[in-house]
């Protein structure tokens, strides 16, 4: 990989960055200290044109030579995870943790704004910097498109990255298409009538239905999905009865159900709702299913593709698996065209091996400078 010497002399100032960060996570909307520190940041810089937007989110443009705009966004909020990392930058809001890299994610954008401004970096298009609330949940990319910001600012791609750390530190991934599934959760309860177990012929039996409908519901992908699309539909919890004499009267389940075509996605829903209702009938019995809509497929547009593929030419780069983990980044590419790419964060000599959402989940910083160097790279196209 190649890295310029300024850029390279952000390093310092990457590590202080992050690691001030990394000590405040917040809830999504409620990011007020990190929203500060980064509206400070952008202040000194001396950038005029700052917004607070979707409650605690940041948008900052850089002007450049015409009239559309290149954004890059960054995830700003953590995660409620009690840290157990040993480091002099442990969270310090307990139970609340930077568990999954957005405190490196929105140190890359500061160490890009502070890279153009002290360079004088004129680029043909405008820069957007989004600094947006809520990835986590319930997804504060949304309310930044409802509330106009890119037609606003002409916006015309976007780009966005995230420390992964299944890839091998130094090493960027990436691939065309789909890259990261649209996920819905489920949320199931089965009410029947109950009795005492000396008379099951009074009852009206929510277990055995539960039972029933679980199987059911397991045939959904390997029966009713193409076998070509890969989908994913799970039951996470079931939860039922009050005593073992006693025929239960309600029983509650939830779970998940994720597929990277959208269309391929209601077609699961479409079932879930379908086969619970034959259930229903079928058992004299009442099944209530409330399905949440989580976030749309992340899909790489090809043409975006093709330009950063020659653009990371002199990094370690390999193409990647897609994988069945979300990221509402989704929703600003049903707008524009938009990539979206991952930061290898693998280094099994420090330790840094920990998946996301894990409570040592960590990486080295010099990472974030590969995605400074790459998105000044599209800057400069």
């Amino acid at each position: 990989m190649i890295v310029r010497k300024g850029i390279m002399a952000l390093n310092e100032e990457a590590v202080s960055i992050r690691r001030k960060l990394h000590t405040i996570p917040e809830e999504g909307f409620e990011e007020f200290k990190t929203s500060d520190y980064i509206y400070k940041y952008l202040i000194d810089l001396g950038i005029e044109n700052i917004e607070r937007v979707a409650t605690t989110g940041i948008v900052a443009f850089i002007p450049g030579q015409c009239d559309e705009t290149i954004a890059f966004r960054a995830d700003m909020d953590g995660l409620s995870v009690d840290e157990d990392n040993i480091c002099e930058y442990k969270s310090i809001h307990k139970g609340m943790m930077h568990a999954c890299g957005h405190d490196g994610h929105m140190t890359i954008m500061l160490l890009l704004a502070k890279y153009i401004v002290e360079n004088k970096i004129v680029s043909k298009y405008n820069v957007l910097l989004i600094f947006q609330p809520a990835e986590e949940g319930p997804g504060g990319a949304k309310v930044i498109i409802e509330q106009g910001l890119l037609q606003k600012y002409a916006v015309r791609k976007i780009y966005g990255c995230h420390i992964m750390p299944t890839i091998d530190e130094g090493k960027i991934g990436c691939k065309p298409g789909p890259l990261m599934a649209q996920t819905g959760e489920f949320y199931i309860t089965v009410r029947g009538t109950s009795a005492h177990a000396a008379s099951p012929h009074k009852s009206v039996d929510a277990i055995m239905i539960s039972a029933n409908l679980i199987n059911a519901l397991n045939t959904i992908v390997s029966r009713n999905m193409d076998p070509i699309e890969t989908t994913l539909f799970s039951i996470g919890t079931i939860n039922g009865g009050t005593r073992v004499n006693v025929v239960a009267g309600e029983v509650k389940l939830s779970g998940t159900m994720r597929a990277f075509d959208e269309k391929t996605y209601y077609g699961m829903r479409k079932r879930l709702l379908d086969i619970s209702k034959g259930v229903e009938s079928a058992f004299n019995c009442t099944i209530d299913c409330n399905v949440i809509e989580m976030y749309p497929p992340v899909v790489n547009d090809q043409r975006l593709y093709q330009e950063f593929v020659e653009i990371v030419n002199d990094f370690d780069y390999e193409e990647v698996l897609p994988m069945m983990i979300a990221e509402d980044f989704s929703y600003y590419q049903r707008e524009v065209p938009g990539l979206f790419f991952y930061l290898g964060s693998k280094n099994n000599q420090k330790d840094f091996i920990y998946d996301l959402h894990h409570s040592k989940f960590n990486f080295n910083e010099i990472i974030l400078l590969n995605a400074v160097e790459i998105y000044a790279k599209i800057i400069e196209q």
